[in-house]
């Protein structure tokens, strides 16, 4: 198997980033909630417009995950005013890393988590955070392996369906030898 490769996600990727985002959100939560909040969701957060509009905030980036041309996964980090709940200027928000189900245990989530990390030690932020539905036990697990704690929780609107994410945070240790 090829060796995963990232690339900073383009204005030119907008259908290519659409295409990723729905098939592995719908792969990860369909059969935990009803066809018709996956649809209503799916439609409202991942339509061309709404990529776009997150796309080319300056705040955030998105990444592609790719096995040769494939593109398997992606991340998208929010820094400032792009983060979704916790807007301070020293953290940095892990918004989404979503895989191809055929590539889960292949360690290309923790390709990005770590591609993620780079940044926010390019970045100088002290810690970064995210938020991870309660229901989804692989996700929480792969943040504790990677150093990260819960600190809170709050309410993910799914459809109609409201549920609970929960928050964790994981510090940035300065590293003397970078």
């Amino acid at each position: 198997m090829d060796k995963t490769q990232i690339r900073r996600v383009t204005p030119e990727d907008i259908r290519e980033l659409q295409h990723i985002a729905k098939m592995t959100f719908y792969e990860t939560f369909k059969n935990e909630n009803t066809e018709a909040d996956m649809k209503h969701y799916l439609a409202g957060s991942f339509s061309v417009s709404r990529i776009t509009e997150e796309l080319n905030h300056a705040d955030s980036e998105f990444y592609f995950a790719l096995q040769g041309e494939e593109v398997i996964g992606y991340l998208k980090i929010n820094l400032n005013s792009a983060q979704t709940e916790i807007r301070e200027e020293n953290g940095l928000e892990i918004e989404r890393i979503y895989v191809l189900r055929e590539f889960h245990g292949k360690k290309v989530g923790q390709v990005l988590y770590n591609k993620a990390l780079e940044i926010a030690k390019k970045k100088n932020v002290d810690f970064v955070w995210l938020g991870v539905w309660k229901h989804n036990p692989r996700a929480i697990s792969f943040y504790r392996k990677n150093g990260f704690v819960e600190f809170d929780k709050h309410i993910f609107k799914l459809g109609s369906d409201e549920q609970t994410d929960i928050m964790m945070r994981m510090e940035i240790v300065e590293n003397q030898d970078s």
